[in-house]
């Protein structure tokens, strides 16, 4: 297939160009920007913003996969920019891309979208209801909502995909595996919250590898509208997947658990039904 990708320089997107073998990418990507892994694939890259490129290169691609999101990590960006770049700016790109003939799209979403919802399952459903609980959630939770109407309207293919904790190379250094990480391999003791919180930790290289297998449209129903869970399936608490990996790094120092709080409103429990 021959695919359009914003986001590309990101942490999934890098990791999906990456593993890519067989389709043709041409990647959207800010000027200074550079993909957090190596890559050993030349691919065709257009300089620009969601709202500002040469939407021309969107001529002739079989599907355009949406990785780039604005403010994915905390602390979030306000409401207004995070709702401008993930609902404005992305319908626009969108539009622009029906425009050129695109007719399937492939969104990648956020366990953060279910929000407090998250607490009221043992397993979330696909229709739980979205209750993010601050603005990058929000404007993702949005965004899921207005594609989905979008795409109804358009009579496109759309698969919005809800991914949860994923982790690995290339991950922000201020988030949980990078910085335990980099303690470990400094034999320096690390604090953590009392790490009760269960999540479903899933590694970047295998959810490059499931949006890899979603471009097969085949299993889309007749609404033309799939939203699918993205996880391991093997939820842990922080606290167990931290000693995990602590063991894994054969690290000398201690993990302090209890000397950080917990985020205010912070949600205890997102693992998914698959």
């Amino acid at each position: 297939m021959n695919l359009f990708v914003t986001g590309a320089t990101g942490f999934i997107g890098s990791h999906f160009l990456k593993v890519n073998k067989e389709h043709e990418l041409t990647c959207l990507k800010r000027k200074e920007s550079s993909p957090r892994v190596e890559i050993n694939k030349e691919y065709t890259w257009i300089i620009g913003e969601l709202n500002n490129f040469q939407f021309d290169h969107l001529e002739n691609k079989d599907a355009l996969i949406h990785f780039a999101a604005h403010s994915p990590n905390p602390p979030y960006d306000s409401y207004e920019n995070c709702f401008y770049w993930n609902v404005l700016a992305t319908i626009q790109l969108f539009e622009e891309a029906f425009k050129k003939g695109i007719r399937k799209f492939i969104v990648a979403g956020t366990c953060f979208e279910y929000g407090k919802s998250g607490e009221n399952y043992d397993l979330i459903p696909i229709h739980a209801p979205l209750l993010p609980t601050s603005s990058y959630p929000a404007s993702k939770a949005a965004a899921s909502i207005m594609l989905s109407s979008w795409a109804k309207e358009r009579n496109v293919q759309l698969k919005i995909l809800r991914i949860f904790q994923v982790y690995g190379e290339g991950e922000l250094q201020s988030r949980l595996w990078p910085s335990l990480k980099k303690a470990a391999k400094n034999g320096e003791n690390f604090s953590l919250t009392k790490g009760e919180q269960v999540r479903d930790f899933i590694s970047v290289s295998k959810v490059a590898e499931i949006f890899l297998d979603e471009l097969d449209f085949g299993n889309m129903s007749e609404s033309n509208l799939l939203i699918k869970n993205i996880g391991s399936g093997k939820p842990q608490s922080i606290k167990n997947f931290a000693e995990f990996w602590w063991r894994h790094w054969e690290a000398e120092g201690v993990l302090e658990f209890g000397k950080v709080p917990y985020r205010t409103g912070e949600v205890m429990r997102y693992v998914p039904k698959l």
